[in-house]
């Protein structure tokens, strides 16, 4: 044989290498994958298909597809054509063929790929001329089955030749390089199972307590870099310059132009110009059709403004947070008093109220009390027009921690103090001092305020302080703090007993206020009508008391003397304490809200001249009144256990004792893990109540007796204070003691607030909003350093949406069906644990009411058992045999 020649084919890289044959005889394929080794396919042309006399359709058909080819002619072929002949690639396989026929089988449907196939073995042959017998029953199966159906033929097993490949899985295995390391850890068998008792260790104290583990380089672990990527990007040089354009000062220059005017010659030919007359002619139609148009709407209106909300500002931090407006200090009580209640004035822009208190425990007080008796306790009046200066000062006996204007005249204020009274001022003679603090002395809220240093020099510098007018009996009034003050409204007035009839006066002249003595009492400022006759004696005793010309005579009959219409305490049953309140709301808070108005009208009235109707009070509750029964008497009270109570101030006479005694509470719930600091009406729907007390804040709805609404997770810090939106029935303001204030909006958030805003450094103790006008709102909030910040509202917090109201009213009324839903499940829950109960209980009787006979048929059951297992016992011991079972159960 010749030399074989190989050609050589390097990659430009260098790494691999191929050999391609030049001139080898190629393998012959055979059908090995298939299953069929014998078979060898081939492709024969037409000229081959007439020398070999095998033409397809012709020679070869459907029913005879094969034919018998001589060795010989396929020799005889190889010698005439060589390397050309079709039978080429097959010639090794028909020279070793042994016999002197080989079988060509034509191949229709391309089975094998091409379109012949030559038979290499003698055996193949064989079984195609003649293929063994099928029976009978397996010919009737494969009759049924269809030709498409594809038959499953298992595979055939085969020796496994290794091609290297178990190299390349050694050199890339994971093979451990370092010794495995043993730890073993003992303990003594004396101290197994003895107790462990862990407690803290200080490491810098005890020695060998604390083991540093610094890093350092191991060379076991150390790895060389062999490769690496590194790319590479030419990038410009960038070179950052600026400039300045030079500034020059500013001169005033006037330009003066004269209008171009037609001279007469001009005006009479344009006069008699006919194209000019024809022009107005076709134009002026037009214009008054488009004069009238204006006329009719306007062009200029936005018309995307109409068809809804602007609202393309609402992700803008500087619209969604609130913005510092003004902040008052007062300079000579800087890190002394902290603020305790917050009140803008009713009817003047930019007016507003704080009361201040030492910041000293109970007993820091006792202990300082000497000192603090010279200190005024005072509630001082801001004005944004003077952020340094308080323009009226209201002084009382004691520190006040609530007080509160009366609804029906602005210029009433009642407060409670931290020693249990109540004290009232009239401040109608400095009416005019704090009306004129703004420009022009005007009282619209359309005023421009002038700034601080505008302000001339001597103007409201000069505080005014002022005495109170009646101070309620220590002796009769509360015993402890008073926390929360209100006035009743003027629509109704109640008797000592509850009882609540119409109020024909018009005016306010009741407050109720809640202390931390655990009581509750209703206060009546007129004067109260005597049922016994006073001595003559007492009579002059009250004449010649000395009245200060400064100070004003309208509640002169209350001072020092003035007692609780009505005192109720809320009981804990049948213990004999009772609950602390700290925060209460009435059925008629939500009125007060829109009391505006209506005082500004009654302090125009007083202005013009008319009287004032609290100079001239007149004895309260006439027999003449008209009761209203249908009023709703109950109330809502945050206690300092964190309790909210829904209760009745109305008493009912105990049929043991036959005294008037206080209703038990409708529903307590203990919601909130700290004293209560705020419980509010909702000022648009009157039966939606806000408390905030503890770590976490809960929403009520008057009527639904089986829990909140709403009630928050536990804050990261405590909550201190909270108040409503006066304009977004789904948003209110809650202050935290760390100074952050939360912003909740239900309509984005119900679980969480929708921000929080840092505002200070100490603990906000109050939140008060207010609303100026449509475009502008503020909200108070008072800190424990004594600072006052008003900030304001964005309007993203302050308009509502159209439809925020009724979305709230529905948000409401789903968490009312869901807690009715949640009710229903436990009383559910209960019938099948009392069912499951009873299924118990009568299974136990079952088993205990059991007769005699029933228990010797078990005992005599129990036996027989047992003696058939002693019987396999000693049968598999060896001990009995089979037929001596027989006489030994007899004897038995």
């Amino acid at each position: 044989m010749a030399p074989k020649r190989q050609k050589q084919k390097s990659s430009k890289r260098g790494k691999t290498k191929i050999t391609l044959p030049v001139s080898e005889e190629a393998e012959p394929v055979n059908m090995e994958s298939m299953g069929h080794p014998e078979i060898y396919p081939l492709v024969l042309t037409n000229k081959t298909q007439e020398i070999f006399n095998c033409r397809i359709d012709e020679d070869v058909t459907d029913e005879q597809p094969y034919k018998l080819i001589k060795k010989e002619d396929i020799f005889a072929d190889f010698e005439n054509r060589a390397a050309v002949s079709d039978f080429y690639p097959v010639k090794k396989i028909i020279q070793e063929y042994p016999g002197d026929e080989l079988l060509l089988v034509y191949d229709k449907d391309f089975k094998y790929g091409l379109n012949f196939y030559l038979i290499g073995t003698e055996e193949g042959k064989e079984n195609y001329l003649n293929p063994p017998e099928v029976p009978e029953a397996q010919e009737e199966y494969k009759e049924h089955i269809p030709e498409d159906i594809y038959i499953y033929k298992p595979p055939i097993c085969k020796p496994w030749v290794s091609l290297g490949s178990e190299k390349e899985i050694e050199e890339e295995s994971v093979k451990e390089s370092t010794k495995e390391i043993t730890y073993m850890i003992s303990r003594k068998r004396s101290e197994f199972g003895a107790p462990v008792k862990f407690s803290d260790q200080n490491a810098s104290s005890v020695k060998d307590a604390y083991i540093e583990c610094t890093a350092y380089p191991d060379k076991n672990f150390t790895l060389k870099q062999l490769e690496r990527d590194v790319g590479m990007q030419v990038v410009p040089k960038i070179k950052d310059t600026s400039t300045q354009t030079r500034w020059t000062y500013p001169k005033n220059a006037t330009t003066q132009y004269y209008p171009r005017e037609f001279s007469e010659e001009e005006k009479e030919a344009l006069g008699q110009s006919k194209t000019l007359t024809e022009f107005l002619n076709n134009v002026s139609i037009s214009v008054e059709i488009a004069l009238q148009q204006n006329e009719i709407m306007n062009t200029f209106i936005n018309d995307w403004k109409i068809l809804a909300e602007e609202e393309g500002t609402f992700g803008d931090k500087t619209d969604t947070h609130l913005k510092e407006y003004q902040s008052f200090t007062h300079l000579h009580n800087l890190t002394e008093k902290m603020i305790t209640c917050v009140s803008w004035h009713p009817i003047i822009y930019g007016l507003i109220a704080v009361s201040v208190a030492v910041r000293l425990s109970f007993e820091e007080r006792v202990h300082f009390s000497g000192k603090l008796l010279l200190q005024p306790s005072l509630i001082l009046f801001w004005s944004f027009s003077d952020p340094i200066h308080p323009q009226l000062m209201l002084e009382s006996p004691d520190d006040i921690f609530c007080f509160q204007f009366c609804p029906s005249d602005p210029n009433i204020i009642a407060g409670g103090c931290i020693n249990g009274q109540i004290v009232m001022w009239d401040i109608t003679a400095h009416a005019d001092r704090i009306e004129n603090i703004k420009a022009d002395g005007s009282r619209s809220k359309n005023v421009t305020l002038k700034p601080m240093f505008l302000l001339e020099p001597e103007s409201n510098k000069e505080a005014m302080y002022i005495r109170h007018c009646a101070v309620s009996s220590i002796e009769n009034g509360h015993r402890k703090v008073i926390t929360d003050i209100h006035w009743l409204p003027d629509t109704f007035e109640i008797n000592r007993l509850g009882s609540v009839f119409e109020n024909r006066s018009g005016i306010s002249c009741q407050l109720v206020t809640c202390s931390a003595d655990c009581t509750i009492c209703f206060w009546d400022i007129r004067p109260q009508k005597a049922l016994t006759p006073q001595p003559p004696t007492e009579k002059k005793k009250e004449e010649s008391i000395e009245v200060p010309f400064d100070v004003p005579s309208t509640f002169l009959h209350l001072n020092l003397s003035w007692k609780p219409l009505s005192k109720i305490r809320l009981s804990k049953g049948e213990t004999t304490l009772d609950h602390c309140p700290t925060k209460l709301s009435l059925s008629e808070d939500s009125l007060l809200y829109k009391a505006q108005d209506k005082m500004l009208a009654q302090s125009k009235a007083t202005k013009a001249g008319e009287m004032n109707p609290y100079q001239n009070l007149e004895g309260g509750l006439g027999n003449h009144l008209k009761p209203i029964d249908d009023f709703c008497t109950k109330f809502f009270v945050g206690t300092e256990e964190g309790e909210v109570i829904y209760t009745d101030w109305k008493t009912e006479r105990d049929p043991e004792t036959g005294r008037f005694m206080t209703k038990k509470p409708v529903s307590l719930y203990t919601v909130h893990d700290g004293g209560v600091h705020t419980v509010q009406r909702s000022p648009f729907y009157k039966d939606i109540i806000l408390t905030v007390g503890g770590w976490n804040v809960a929403i009520w709805k008057e009527g639904i007796t089986t829990g909140p609404l709403l009630q928050s997770s536990c804050a990261p810090k405590r909550y201190t204070s909270g108040h409503w939106s006066l304009t977004r029935p789904g948003v209110f303001y809650i202050g935290r003691e760390d100074g952050y204030i939360d912003i909740w909006d239900l309509l984005e958030k119900t679980h969480e607030p929708a921000q929080s805003q840092n505002i200070c450094i100490t603990m906000i103790t109050y939140i008060k909003p207010w609303t100026f006008s449509a475009k502008q709102q503020f909200i108070a909030i008072a800190d424990y350093y004594g600072t006052l910040h008003i900030l304001e509202i964005p309007w993203t917090l302050s308009r509502p949406s159209t439809s925020e109201v009724s979305s709230i009213s529905h948000y409401f009324e789903r968490e009312v069906k869901h807690l009715e839903y949640v009710e229903q499940r436990k009383k559910i829950r209960e019938e099948e644990k009392k069912e499951m109960e009873l299924e118990m209980e009568k299974k136990k009787v079952k088993t205990y009411q059991k007769s005699k006979e029933q228990l010797e048929a078990e005992l005599k059951m129990d036996y027989e058992s047992y003696l058939e297992l002693e019987k396999d016992i000693l049968i598999h011991l060896g001990l009995i045999k089979v037929k001596e079972t027989m006489s030994y159960m007899e004897m038995i």
